[in-house]
Protein backbone atom coordinates (compact mmCIF):
# COMPACT_ATOMS: atom_id res chain seq x y z
CA UNK A 1 0.00 0.00 0.00
CA UNK A 2 2.51 2.13 1.36
CA UNK A 3 4.76 1.21 -2.13
CA UNK A 4 1.66 2.21 -4.56
CA UNK A 5 1.18 5.74 -2.81
CA UNK A 6 4.65 6.26 -3.25
CA UNK A 7 4.24 5.85 -6.89
CA UNK A 8 1.46 7.94 -6.99
CA UNK A 9 3.37 10.88 -5.66
CA UNK A 10 6.11 10.59 -7.52
CA UNK A 11 3.70 10.48 -10.72
CA UNK A 12 2.30 13.32 -9.73
CA UNK A 13 5.70 15.32 -9.20
CA UNK A 14 6.58 14.78 -12.25
CA UNK A 15 3.57 15.98 -13.94
CA UNK A 16 3.62 19.22 -12.20
CA UNK A 17 6.91 19.08 -12.95
CA UNK A 18 6.50 19.05 -17.14
CA UNK A 19 3.54 20.86 -17.15
CA UNK A 20 6.11 24.15 -15.79
CA UNK A 21 6.47 26.23 -18.02
CA UNK A 22 7.99 30.00 -18.42
CA UNK A 23 6.17 32.47 -19.81
CA UNK A 24 5.73 32.61 -23.84
CA UNK A 25 5.82 29.00 -23.44
CA UNK A 26 3.16 26.84 -24.66
CA UNK A 27 1.59 22.96 -24.97
CA UNK A 28 0.47 23.48 -27.99
CA UNK A 29 -0.58 26.00 -31.10
CA UNK A 30 -4.01 25.48 -29.64
CA UNK A 31 -2.87 27.17 -26.17
CA UNK A 32 -0.75 29.80 -27.64
CA UNK A 33 -3.57 30.84 -29.86
CA UNK A 34 -5.77 31.03 -26.90
CA UNK A 35 -3.11 33.05 -24.70
CA UNK A 36 -2.29 35.52 -27.29
CA UNK A 37 -6.07 36.26 -28.25
CA UNK A 38 -7.08 37.34 -24.63
CA UNK A 39 -5.61 40.76 -25.35
CA UNK A 40 -2.88 42.88 -27.34
CA UNK A 41 -0.76 45.34 -25.29
CA UNK A 42 -2.97 45.10 -22.33
CA UNK A 43 -6.02 45.64 -24.39
CA UNK A 44 -8.62 43.17 -24.92
CA UNK A 45 -9.34 41.73 -28.06
CA UNK A 46 -12.79 41.30 -28.57
CA UNK A 47 -15.75 42.44 -31.55
CA UNK A 48 -18.21 43.16 -28.98
CA UNK A 49 -17.58 46.83 -29.37
CA UNK A 50 -18.90 46.24 -33.06
CA UNK A 51 -21.81 44.32 -32.43
CA UNK A 52 -23.07 45.95 -28.92
CA UNK A 53 -26.62 47.24 -30.56
CA UNK A 54 -27.01 44.29 -32.63
CA UNK A 55 -30.11 42.07 -31.75
CA UNK A 56 -28.78 38.64 -32.24
CA UNK A 57 -29.56 34.99 -30.94
CA UNK A 58 -27.01 32.36 -30.09
CA UNK A 59 -26.80 28.91 -32.00
CA UNK A 60 -24.62 25.65 -31.76
CA UNK A 61 -24.53 24.57 -35.21
CA UNK A 62 -22.13 21.60 -35.70
CA UNK A 63 -20.55 21.53 -32.07
CA UNK A 64 -19.92 25.70 -33.17
CA UNK A 65 -21.59 27.77 -30.66
CA UNK A 66 -21.80 31.70 -32.12
CA UNK A 67 -23.94 34.37 -32.56
CA UNK A 68 -26.51 35.31 -35.69
CA UNK A 69 -28.63 38.57 -35.86
CA UNK A 70 -32.29 38.34 -34.87
CA UNK A 71 -34.43 38.62 -38.26
CA UNK A 72 -37.89 38.61 -37.11
CA UNK A 73 -37.95 42.20 -35.54
CA UNK A 74 -36.08 43.54 -38.85
CA UNK A 75 -39.41 42.03 -40.99
CA UNK A 76 -41.05 45.20 -42.47
CA UNK A 77 -43.82 43.45 -43.97
CA UNK A 78 -47.24 42.55 -42.62
CA UNK A 79 -47.50 39.39 -40.32
CA UNK A 80 -48.39 36.54 -42.45
CA UNK A 81 -51.37 35.75 -40.44
CA UNK A 82 -53.34 38.94 -40.87
CA UNK A 83 -54.11 37.76 -44.52
CA UNK A 84 -53.29 33.91 -44.24
CA UNK A 85 -56.41 32.99 -42.05
CA UNK A 86 -57.11 29.54 -43.99
CA UNK A 87 -55.00 27.08 -45.37
CA UNK A 88 -54.06 28.04 -49.13
CA UNK A 89 -56.59 25.76 -50.93
CA UNK A 90 -59.59 27.82 -49.12
CA UNK A 91 -58.24 31.02 -49.82
CA UNK A 92 -57.10 30.36 -53.63
CA UNK A 93 -60.50 28.98 -54.02
CA UNK A 94 -62.32 31.54 -53.44
CA UNK A 95 -64.00 34.34 -56.60
CA UNK A 96 -62.29 37.59 -54.93
CA UNK A 97 -58.70 36.76 -55.15
CA UNK A 98 -56.26 39.44 -54.00
CA UNK A 99 -53.13 39.64 -55.79
CA UNK A 100 -50.46 39.37 -53.37
CA UNK A 101 -46.92 38.63 -53.60
CA UNK A 102 -46.28 40.18 -56.71
CA UNK A 103 -43.13 41.11 -55.86
CA UNK A 104 -41.74 38.10 -55.03
CA UNK A 105 -40.72 35.93 -58.32
CA UNK A 106 -39.92 32.10 -56.99
CA UNK A 107 -36.33 30.80 -58.98
CA UNK A 108 -34.78 28.37 -56.50
CA UNK A 109 -35.96 25.17 -57.93
CA UNK A 110 -38.46 24.22 -60.65
CA UNK A 111 -41.87 24.43 -59.81
CA UNK A 112 -42.02 20.31 -59.30
CA UNK A 113 -39.37 20.54 -56.33
CA UNK A 114 -40.18 23.66 -54.46
CA UNK A 115 -43.39 26.20 -54.40
CA UNK A 116 -44.11 28.34 -51.41
CA UNK A 117 -45.31 25.75 -49.02
CA UNK A 118 -41.88 23.84 -49.37
CA UNK A 119 -40.42 26.10 -46.61
CA UNK A 120 -43.45 28.00 -45.61
CA UNK A 121 -46.30 26.13 -43.39
CA UNK A 122 -49.26 26.35 -44.97
CA UNK A 123 -52.00 26.36 -41.92
CA UNK A 124 -49.08 29.03 -40.15
CA UNK A 125 -47.11 31.35 -42.78
CA UNK A 126 -45.34 33.09 -39.42
CA UNK A 127 -43.92 29.73 -39.20
CA UNK A 128 -41.42 27.74 -41.65
CA UNK A 129 -40.69 24.14 -41.20
CA UNK A 130 -38.58 21.47 -42.40
CA UNK A 131 -39.19 18.05 -45.08
CA UNK A 132 -40.73 16.44 -42.22
CA UNK A 133 -42.98 19.11 -40.95
CA UNK A 134 -41.15 19.43 -38.31
CA UNK A 135 -41.67 23.87 -37.47
CA UNK A 136 -38.92 26.21 -37.92
CA UNK A 137 -38.59 29.76 -35.89
CA UNK A 138 -38.03 32.55 -38.79
CA UNK A 139 -34.74 33.46 -36.90
CA UNK A 140 -33.23 30.16 -37.52
CA UNK A 141 -34.20 29.79 -41.31
CA UNK A 142 -30.39 28.37 -41.86
CA UNK A 143 -32.15 25.34 -40.99
CA UNK A 144 -34.53 25.22 -43.76
CA UNK A 145 -31.22 26.22 -46.48
CA UNK A 146 -29.43 23.25 -44.38
CA UNK A 147 -31.80 20.26 -45.43
CA UNK A 148 -30.42 21.26 -49.29
CA UNK A 149 -27.41 23.30 -48.86
CA UNK A 150 -25.51 20.50 -46.62
CA UNK A 151 -21.90 21.65 -47.92
CA UNK A 152 -22.49 25.18 -47.83
CA UNK A 153 -23.69 24.93 -44.04
CA UNK A 154 -21.38 23.25 -43.02
CA UNK A 155 -18.87 25.46 -44.11
CA UNK A 156 -21.31 28.38 -42.96
CA UNK A 157 -21.38 26.94 -39.51
CA UNK A 158 -17.46 26.47 -39.16
CA UNK A 159 -16.82 30.13 -40.62
CA UNK A 160 -15.39 29.57 -43.95
CA UNK A 161 -18.51 30.44 -45.79
CA UNK A 162 -20.73 33.55 -45.39
CA UNK A 163 -19.46 36.67 -43.79
CA UNK A 164 -19.01 37.50 -40.44
CA UNK A 165 -19.88 40.61 -38.92
CA UNK A 166 -17.92 42.97 -36.71
CA UNK A 167 -14.72 41.67 -36.87
CA UNK A 168 -12.99 37.80 -36.76
CA UNK A 169 -12.47 38.27 -32.78
CA UNK A 170 -14.50 36.27 -30.32
CA UNK A 171 -17.76 36.64 -30.23
CA UNK A 172 -18.19 35.50 -33.38
CA UNK A 173 -21.46 36.79 -35.23
CA UNK A 174 -22.44 35.38 -39.05
CA UNK A 175 -24.18 36.65 -41.36
CA UNK A 176 -27.30 34.10 -42.07
CA UNK A 177 -27.87 32.40 -45.71
CA UNK A 178 -31.03 34.54 -46.24
CA UNK A 179 -28.70 38.08 -44.46
CA UNK A 180 -26.95 37.66 -48.25
CA UNK A 181 -28.85 35.54 -50.19
CA UNK A 182 -32.77 36.44 -51.48
CA UNK A 183 -33.98 33.14 -50.18
CA UNK A 184 -36.76 32.81 -53.40
CA UNK A 185 -33.81 33.93 -55.94
CA UNK A 186 -30.57 33.14 -54.90
CA UNK A 187 -28.54 33.24 -57.13
CA UNK A 188 -26.21 36.71 -57.74
CA UNK A 189 -26.66 38.23 -60.36
CA UNK A 190 -23.96 39.36 -62.66
CA UNK A 191 -22.56 43.04 -62.09
CA UNK A 192 -19.65 45.01 -62.57
CA UNK A 193 -16.60 45.46 -60.76
CA UNK A 194 -16.99 48.62 -58.25
CA UNK A 195 -13.73 49.90 -59.19
CA UNK A 196 -11.56 49.56 -62.72
CA UNK A 197 -8.51 47.61 -61.48
CA UNK A 198 -6.21 50.04 -62.29
CA UNK A 199 -2.96 47.88 -60.73
CA UNK A 200 -3.63 45.02 -63.32
CA UNK A 201 -2.62 47.85 -66.18
CA UNK A 202 0.05 49.04 -64.20
CA UNK A 203 1.84 45.44 -64.46
CA UNK A 204 0.86 44.84 -68.27
CA UNK A 205 3.15 47.58 -68.74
Amino acid sequence: MKMKLNIILICTFIIMISCKHKEEEYHNINDKIEALSKDFKGIPISSDRYTETLKKVEVIENWQRFYIPERKSQIKSFECIECHSKPLDELQGEEKIKKSHWDISLKHANLETMNCVTCHSENNMDELHSITNKPIDFNLSHKVCAQCHQNQFKDWSGGAHGKQIGGWAQPRVSQTCVGCHDPHKPAFEKRWPARYNSHMVDERK
